[in-house]
């Protein structure tokens, strides 16, 4: 028989839930992955409330309406073969407009703030092909210029001040970090949660590398305060659909605008110093360990390789999910012929990359998580940088063709050719350049977008003839 629930309003009242925490975190990049992961390990071991996270959106202050209209509370729904979980989530204490940067400015002025936590997606950090900041990049360039000039009007940054538009992660943080400065409110950690390799650094260099262009004062503050922690990161979460919002509706009786659906499985390994203190995420099962690297690599690689591989090549054979990918027996072939090289270079111990794949064919084959090809497959230009351009590049070195990755960057190259003939504008933060370069065909082509993924590996005929050679086998 289904339980008939009264529809309410989803508010800590109302659904029983202790008032906010006081906020000691802030949280840049306000959507489901962050929800689903960084702001669950901290609710699961937080039962003192003492460490309520402000989260601001990156791009669309929509989030941040939603869940203030809600008092940060969500249902995270944990969804595998054998039905659904619910949970109120009550971890997030304040949602605010990224583009509050005054609301920013303050907290992370705050003594009381000790953590910021970054999930903006790898395009968002403005980095070059060589891992350091793109200076040259318009926004950057933008955000630079107004925080100088800033800088040189009052000869610091405060909560005070008349703030600038600024249109990058970095720049948003460096703001409140300067006004940190001035309050003398002490060090802080920075822990990025985006799929890169380093993140850490990544974030350093989005951040410090900026304060660099700014003013040498600035930089050697945050060199000397600010400690940016590597982290690996693991949830599936796909979109919340409508039916996804009726069927929480139905299970709880709240009529939750933000609900976050996600799997049962999640991981989280940090390496880093937190030089005014943290949650015990260890609690929770996040694994803290002196070299991230092999952590890194065996996610990146095994994980998001595979997404990236079934994103264009399931794509191209005219599936939707990752289910219906693993379900095709020419993609799990190719899967396993990439997870077999990426794997050669996974040796070190206590990895276990039997177990960890074969969990990972389970996860994916898991038909009630609709994580879809089209929303992994977008911004494949940074994520093919960091997922298959690494592995290929260790299996020349060895001696081996890397025909296994070379399948993916060819699976890209096809995709982006089919969606140019379909009239279809690339969803990547290089879709500007990929227009252009779409203009070309055949090896022509298959060369140029080699090179925008790494220019040694387009420099390298061989390896432009073994990519080319893998085009149209979907």
């Amino acid at each position: 028989m289904t339980v008939q629930h009264e529809v309410k309003t989803l508010n800590r009242t109302i659904a029983g839930v202790s008032p906010a925490a006081p906020v000691r975190m802030v949280h840049i990049g306000l959507g489901a992955f962050h929800r689903s992961h960084q702001a669950w390990y901290t609710g699961q071991v937080d039962p003192e409330h003492q460490w309520g996270i402000a989260a601001f959106t990156g791009r669309s202050p929509e989030a941040a309406t939603t869940l203030a209209a809600q008092d940060g509370l969500y249902t995270l729904v944990e969804r595998s073969d054998d039905g659904d979980e619910f949970s109120i989530m009550g971890s997030i204490s304040a949602a605010y407009d990224g583009a509050d940067l005054a609301q920013l400015v303050a907290l992370l002025s705050a003594p009381d703030t000790a953590v910021v936590t970054v999930t903006v997606t790898e395009p968002a950090y403005h980095l070059g092909a060589d891992g350091r900041l793109n200076a040259s990049s318009p926004v950057v360039a933008a955000d630079a210029a107004a925080l100088k000039e800033l800088w040189a009007q009052s000869g610091s940054l405060d909560v005070n001040s008349s703030f600038p538009t600024l249109a990058t992660m970095g720049a948003r943080v460096l703001l409140g970090l300067a006004a940190r400065r001035r309050a003398d409110a002490g060090p802080i950690a920075v822990v990025s949660c985006d799929n890169l390799t380093s993140n850490g650094s990544a974030a350093s260099e989005a951040i410090h590398g900026l304060a660099d262009l700014v003013s040498d004062e600035l930089a050697r503050w945050v060199a000397d305060n600010v400690s940016f922690v590597d982290t690996s990161v693991d949830r599936i979460t796909p979109r919340t659909t409508d039916a996804d919002l009726a069927a929480v509706q139905k299970a709880t009786g709240f009529d939750d605008a933000a609900p976050v659906i996600t799997e049962p499985f999640s991981n989280w390994v940090l390496s880093g110093n937190f030089p005014a203190g943290r949650p015990a995420w260890e609690k929770a099962g996040a694994v803290f360990v002196e070299d991230i690297a092999p952590f890194e690599q065996r996610k990146l690689w095994l994980l998001n390789g595979a997404h990236s591989l079934l994103a264009y090549a399931g794509q191209l054979r005219g599936l939707r999910t990752v289910a219906d990918a693993v379900g095709d027996f020419s993609c799990t072939a190719e899967l396993e012929a990439f997870w077999n090289e990426a794997s050669a270079h996974l040796n070190q111990p206590g990895l276990d990359i039997p177990a960890y794949r074969a969990a990972l064919l389970s996860r994916f084959r898991n038909a009630r998580i609709e994580h879809l090809l089209e929303q992994i497959g977008a911004d494949g230009s940074t994520k093919l940088r960091m997922r298959a351009v690494p592995v290929l590049r260790a299996e020349r070195a060895a001696g081996r063709t890397g025909e296994g990755a070379a399948r993916a960057i060819a699976a890209w190259v096809d995709f982006l050719a089919h969606q140019h003939d379909d009239g279809a504008r690339p969803a990547d933060a290089e879709a500007d350049r990929l227009v252009g370069l779409l203009q070309l065909s055949g090896m022509d082509l298959t060369k140029a977008l080699v090179t925008v993924l790494n220019a040694d590996l387009g420099a390298d005929a061989a390896v432009v003839g073994l990519v080319h050679s893998l085009r149209g086998s979907w």
